[in-house]
């Protein structure tokens, strides 16, 4: 029916969490908005990162340009940036991005005075901004903390120096990569298995196992009591229809059924470390939620205007 409209009310349910991680199930919402969710998350979702370095002085075997550009891509703590301006827009400075509303300051001087190898890296960056800071890796990896010392920039031989000046500015994603807060978003249906009891106890005891061997991933298995075929993960079933192809080689078509809950989605999202996974999935909501009270607020927009005609039209008589 034309004009007909529905609302839905989408939940989420937490299914692991962690610092870097959070894996969670979107349901009582349809594809397009677990779609529209993904790519905020990628890339529009705001965080901080060096945009504009101040080479001093570079006596180091790498360029200038090659140090700008790994500069850019290490990860700065951003809870700050939702609240920061872009430098575009900032009044303060002019759009010259340069104030502390729209901009932190890094520092580096390094220079190797003994005959070993000087290993520069994020730690030596000094900040302007205790909030905005290189992300530490140190805690997330099974090494001796103390072994770690930061994202290397440069490696630096007796008498070489490094010294810079660098700005970091708020932006997103769909800008430049070094803006994205997340390594990795992925989602996908929630797989509903059901299995053909009676078909399934037409086969002999090998035709099961070598049915259950055909998923290429852990989604059947047998109890070892009953011989019966189990799901016993249905997640782990990636759509590689296999198991369907198996069946029918077997000749027992309709063996399984296996279709797409067409309302629930299970995300899996991993940080860059910029933020918390958890804090970035409700940064993504938020700025969801923003996009689609400017669709509404330009679709009402647009009926005021459609109505304003009318009236004109109707005082010229027309």
């Amino acid at each position: 029916m034309d004009g007909a409209w529905y609302q839905r009310f989408p939940k989420i349910k937490i299914r692991e969490m962690k610092d870097d991680y959070v894996k969670f199930e979107l349901r009582e919402t349809d594809a397009s908005m677990a779609n529209a969710l993904r790519r905020v998350i990628l890339v529009e979702v705001p965080t901080i990162a060096i945009d504009l370095v101040e080479i001093k002085a570079n006596t180091s075997v790498l360029s200038d340009e090659f140090i700008a550009h790994r500069l850019g891509l290490i990860p700065l703590t951003s809870e700050r940036a939702m609240n920061m301006r872009f430098s575009r827009d900032c009044d303060a400075c002019d759009g010259d991005g340069q104030c502390e509303f729209c901009s932190v300051e890094f520092h580096l001087r390094a220079k190797c005075m003994t005959d070993q190898t000087l290993d520069v890296t994020s730690k030596d960056l000094i900040s302007s901004d205790h909030t905005v800071v290189p992300v530490d890796f140190s805690g997330s990896t099974g090494f001796d903390s103390s072994e770690q010392r930061g994202i290397t920039i440069v490696k630096l031989r007796q008498g070489q120096e490094l010294r810079l000046r660098a700005i970091a500015r708020k932006g997103i994603g769909k800008d430049h990569a070094k803006w994205s807060p997340a390594a990795t978003v992925t989602f996908m249906y929630e797989p509903e298995i059901h299995i053909n009891e009676d078909l399934m106890e037409s086969l002999t005891l090998d035709e099961k196992i070598s049915f259950v061997e055909s998923s290429p991933t852990k989604v059947f298995d047998i109890d070892p009591r009953t011989h019966q075929v189990t799901v016993v993960d249905a997640e782990a079933y990636t759509y590689d229809e296999e198991v369907l192809k198996k069946a029918e080689s077997m000749g027992k078509p309709g063996l399984v059924e296996i279709y797409p809950k067409e309302d629930s989605f299970i995300f899996t999202v991993e940080s860059t470390g910029v933020f918390k996974a958890s804090q970035l999935v409700l940064n993504a909501i938020d700025i969801l939620k923003q996009k689609l009270d400017a669709v509404r607020l330009s679709q009402d927009t647009a009926e005021v205007d459609d109505q304003f005609g009318e009236l004109e039209a109707h005082m010229r008589g027309g």
